[in-house]
């Protein structure tokens, strides 16, 4: 994919897409640390209009029944496993906890570049990037 400093990301549930496969939709699943801690929920998966491909996974973390709480964005590279109804975090609950977080009334900022950072891995949008194969990214029409 070329370098561009404004990948636009569009929420898979705002769109008319799903899953290839709807046994990988990981949407709800709970998301654990790397030591087993759980984080959240899964309560979206970010995709890039271009290439239809899921870049990150909107968490909700805290609160109570869904509500309240914060959401968080972890970049799909972070993913290390999806197993049943768990998706593991490469990560530490407070590394994860320490990200920046997902604020959806910003529209033109750097916080997309800023979370890879964090996280310590090479944006999607530049050159070389492979994707990670511990997901699954085909999409289509409904």
């Amino acid at each position: 994919m070329k370098d561009t400093s404004d990948p636009r990301l569009i929420r898979l549930s705002d769109t008319p897409l799903t899953l290839e496969r709807p046994s990988e939709d990981v949407r709800h699943h709970k998301v654990l640390d790397s030591d087993g801690n759980e984080v959240g929920r899964v309560a979206d998966l970010f995709i890039d209009e271009q290439e239809r491909k899921v870049r990150f996974l909107m968490v909700q973390a805290g609160g109570f029944l869904g509500i309240g709480g914060e959401h968080l964005l972890i970049p799909i590279d972070a993913v290390k496993e999806v197993t049943g109804d768990h998706v593991v975090i490469g990560h530490s609950l407070e590394h994860i906890a320490g990200a920046p977080r997902y604020d959806p009334d910003l529209v033109e900022d750097d916080r997309y570049r800023a979370i890879y950072a964090y996280y310590g891995y090479a944006p999607f949008w530049g050159p070389g990037y492979i994707y990670p194969p511990t997901y699954p990214y085909f999409f289509g029409p409904r």
